[in-house]
């Protein structure tokens, strides 16, 4: 009886086992990646990572922002102490006089608010800006209780009263009260002043050594009465045609 057997059939050995070969050459490559793929792999992967955690804030320099410098304060201004209180009132009186008061070199303030204890006859000099203070006396009838204080103005006849507002200085003369000057009144308060005889003149009872005394000095009939002392220098710097301004 003849035996059945099986042969390979030429060359069926040979080319299976290149296929073989083949096959476990595909699956090596598929389980383990080249090492700079792996590489490449790693990298992103650190990247990733990296992305998604936050940073380190403290480890960051801090800017040093400037300072914020100090507010400047407002500048307040000081008033002027080296010129009268009414000195800015006279300027702006001397202003609306100016066609009827021809000098601006010098001119008299009267502060009838101070008592008169104190120099309160302010003489200015405009061009240097010097200040010269006497005593001066107001009228009996603007002080009837013989305060030392001036209560009230009038332009009455009659009245002995002090009169406020601009007058310009007149001629001098000689009277009973040695050397005087006439005053001219410019506003409705005082338009009476020359008719009533108000004069710049000099009197005993206007004295540095009554007012330290008696903490006063005398009572005039309305006139700008001075001490026998300054009245040379106050005809004098107010001459003709300057500005005498009376307020309280």
């Amino acid at each position: 009886m003849a035996a059945n057997l099986s042969l390979p059939e030429p060359g069926d050995t040979g080319e299976r086992k290149a296929r073989n070969a083949s096959l476990r050459s595909m699956e090596g490559s598929s389980i383990n990646p080249p090492a700079s793929r792996r590489g490449f792999l790693a990298g992103a992967g650190l990247f990733a990572a990296g992305a998604a955690m936050p940073l380190a804030t403290s480890s960051l320099p801090r800017l040093a922002l400037p300072a914020t410098p100090p507010p400047v304060p407002a500048q307040v201004l000081a008033p002027d102490l080296s010129k009268p209180r009414l000195f800015p009132r006279a300027m702006a009186v001397l202003d609306a006089h100016a066609g009827r008061i021809p000098l601006r070199d010098h001119i008299g303030i009267v502060d009838f608010s101070q008592p008169s204890r104190e120099p309160r006859l302010h003489l200015v000099d405009l061009r240097s800006g010097q200040v010269e203070s006497h005593l001066v006396a107001h009228g009996s009838g603007s002080d009837p209780e013989r305060s030392g204080w001036l209560q009230t103005f009038s332009n009455q006849p009659d009245s002995n009263a002090s009169s406020r507002g601009a007058f310009v200085t007149g001629e001098g003369y000689v009277g009973k009260h040695g050397r005087s000057r006439r005053l001219i009144g410019l506003d409705p308060d005082n338009n009476l002043a020359e008719p009533r005889g108000i004069v710049v003149h000099a009197a005993g009872y206007v004295s540095e050594a009554m007012a330290s005394a008696q903490g006063l000095i005398g009572r005039s009939q309305g006139c700008f009465a001075v001490s026998e002392d300054v009245i040379g220098d106050v005809l004098e710097k107010l001459g003709p045609g300057r500005l005498i301004f009376a307020w309280k």
